[in-house]
């Protein structure tokens, strides 16, 4: 008897533990209506609210059939200290930097830039009409590779791998997800960036790592995360998540999102518009580099 109350509790503990690490909503926000570049509209969340998501400095969304929404672009300006993630849904942007990395990116592809040192780049629409859509993902740096050498990647979608079945299809853009693999063997924030489209009445579950901060954004459709209640989560949304390791995610009706995971840098910040560095000392001589045409190293 003495065994079987051991047991018993054993299993109770074990139980007790998979139940407070399940991922649950933490905080859904909807983003607010903004502008950048030459007047690019879209819809901004991190960067506002929340100001930072150690290690997700900003998230963007940008999307609009009307071409005036868009077709300004985002003209030559620089960056230091982050990495720049940009996602294309639909439509056509041309790159072009201060690396000699240049090309048109098309719906489906991924341009992942570590601007280090510095870095000045365009990226500007490569059509008169029609939709655009995309997200553009700021990471922070550590300080240790913030003045690192700019590097430039640009993914292919015919190169990314996508794990389907008869319920989901999972684009990994980073990380793992089945015996689909990511762009990145190694980075330093050990990021997951999952592009997820869920049927109707059908789970995704993901295990995450505890030591990671993570976001769902809701691209379209209605979805249900966790067990415990929340309100409704709708189109163009971000869910931040607690942190722990079984994610659950329902579709209520047929629903397309992204997941985003990172691990914390845990330094502190300081902005100054497109440069992001540890000190506000830094954020000036960025500035002076710039100013003094010397900040491309």
């Amino acid at each position: 008897m003495s065994n079987s109350v051991c047991l018993n509790g054993l299993a109770y503990k074990k139980d007790y533990m998979k139940k407070i690490l399940e991922i649950e909503v933490d905080k859904i926000i909807k983003p607010i209506e903004t502008s950048d570049g030459a007047g690019v509209k879209l819809k901004r969340s991190i960067g506002v609210e929340p100001n930072y998501f150690d290690p997700f400095l900003m998230l963007d969304e940008f999307g609009s059939e009307n071409k005036d929404d868009y077709v300004a672009g985002f003209p030559a300006h620089p960056h230091r200290g982050i990495e720049t993630v940009t996602y294309m849904l639909a439509g056509n942007f041309k790159h072009k930097d201060s690396t000699g990395g240049e090309g048109k990116m098309k719906a489906g592809d991924v341009q992942w830039m570590k601007t280090g040192s510095g870095i000045i780049h365009s990226e500007m629409p490569a059509m008169k009409e029609g939709k655009l859509h995309g997200f553009q993902l700021w990471i922070n740096m550590p300080a240790k590779l913030k003045m690192s050498k700019p590097e430039y990647y640009y993914i292919d979608k015919e190169k990314m791998n996508v794990h389907n079945d008869e319920e989901k299809s999972v684009k990994v853009i980073a990380g793992n997800f089945e015996n689909s693999k990511g762009f990145f063997e190694q980075h330093n924030v050990e990021p997951i960036y999952f592009d997820i489209s869920l049927n109707k009445n059908k789970k995704f579950n993901f295990n995450l790592p505890l030591t990671h901060n993570s976001f769902v954004y809701l691209i379209e459709g209605e979805i249900k995360i966790g067990n415990k209640s929340h309100e409704k989560i709708k189109d163009s949304t971000l869910i931040l998540l607690t942190q722990g390791d079984e994610l659950k995610v329902e579709a209520i009706t047929k629903s397309k999102f992204l997941l985003v995971s990172g691990k914390p840098i845990g330094e502190q910040i300081a902005r100054g518009g497109p440069f992001v560095m540890n000190t506000k000392a830094e954020i000036l001589e960025a500035i002076n580099d710039y100013q003094r045409g010397t900040f491309v190293k």
